[in-house]
């Protein structure tokens, strides 16, 4: 691995950040029903969460001399995050979550394999940082799935 491979990894987890951000919000605003009040408090929660790993990335990629991605720079992957057409869909926005953290969970540990191979121990302790937190998103909605189940 080289240290390019570890600042696009950072970019690619700064955007993924950002996407993740906006659909939580707006999943978090259309969510309807009875039983969307619980993933919608986790949603809200999670946003700022999810904004705190950007801002670290970004500051990051700052300190190895790079800028984080802006607006036109971005490109949206997230499609199982789209709002659902039915608002109290609930399952559907879980499934999108748990697909999201899955792949974040990925993305960080690529980056603290890189950031290793690269001799970068601070960009390796912030993806150790980041990956538990997915980690732990991951784990939250296993657990609202399972109830739909």
């Amino acid at each position: 691995m080289t240290n390019q491979e570890v600042t696009q990894l950072l970019k690619k987890a700064y955007g993924d950040e950002i996407e993740t951000v906006m659909n939580y919000l707006t999943n978090s605003i259309v969510l309807e029903g009875v039983s969307a009040e619980e993933v919608r408090e986790s949603l809200e929660s999670d946003i700022q969460e999810e904004l705190g790993h950007a801002e670290m990335i970004g500051h990051r990629l700052k300190q190895l001399d790079e800028r984080p991605p802006a607006s036109y720079d971005f490109e949206a992957r997230q499609e199982s995050l789209q709002p659902p057409e039915n608002s109290t869909d609930v399952l559907s926005v879980i499934e999108g979550v748990l697909e999201a953290e899955e792949d974040a969970i990925e993305t960080y540990r690529s980056l603290i394999s890189a950031a290793r191979d690269t001799d970068d121990p601070v960009t390796e302790d912030l993806g150790v940082t980041i990956l538990a937190d997915e980690e732990a998103h991951r784990t939250e909605f296993r657990g609202f799935k399972r109830e739909y189940e």
